[in-house]
């Protein structure tokens, strides 16, 4: 972690001092993390996409809420980050509407039976287009201090930590349930 600072404080080239530093993932660790945190890392990260659009182009707008209240805001966030990658030069293209239908679509999924809802962690698979386009264009930015990621951080660590924990205990209610052990009231 001091490395990654270290190197952002050095690197002083005509920087949009308004924007925080950049710390990018790959994509593999991104559906890691998705899975591992059972789905709530893509609301970090659409969190942390929408802070970035706040401070590059000063918009008044609160990433916060735009996160939790995902199901409002993704189609516009994917828009953004699509545009954002185009004039950065990215070349590949998604729709951000069958995105965001395809993330409603497997939520809903989180509704079947057990274990058949274990499919709804898939989900992760419609924010990898975004995602890959949002590094392409924070990488190709010259006015942005960018720094790869390339270990976990420590609230990555625990997220893994309490991740694994909430899958051990989904896993033994399921293996419980299915061998025929019942908690009684």
């Amino acid at each position: 972690m001091e490395d990654q600072s270290l190197i952002a404080e050095d690197i002083n080239i005509e920087k949009d001092e308004q924007v925080e530093v950049q710390y990018i993932i790959s994509e593999n660790k991104f559906i890691f993390l998705s899975i591992i945190s059972v789905g709530l890392y893509p609301v970090w990260w659409s969190f942390k996409a929408w802070r970035f659009y706040q401070q590059k182009q000063r918009l008044d707008i609160f990433p916060a809420l735009r996160a939790i209240f995902g199901i409002l805001f993704l189609i516009s966030l994917f828009e953004r980050i699509l545009k954002f990658a185009k004039t950065k030069g990215y070349k590949s293209s998604y729709s951000p509407i069958l995105l965001f239908l395809g993330i409603i679509a497997f939520s809903l999924l989180s509704y079947l039976p057990d274990p058949m809802w274990l499919v709804s962690v898939l989900i992760v698979a419609f924010f990898i287009p975004p995602f890959n386009a949002f590094n392409f264009a924070r990488r190709n930015s010259t006015d942005l201090v960018v720094v790869e990621q390339k270990a976990f951080n420590a609230k990555q660590y625990i997220l893994i930590v309490v991740g694994t924990i909430i899958w051990g205990l989904f896993l033994v209610g399921i293996y419980l349930e299915r061998s025929g052990y019942y908690l009684t009231y």
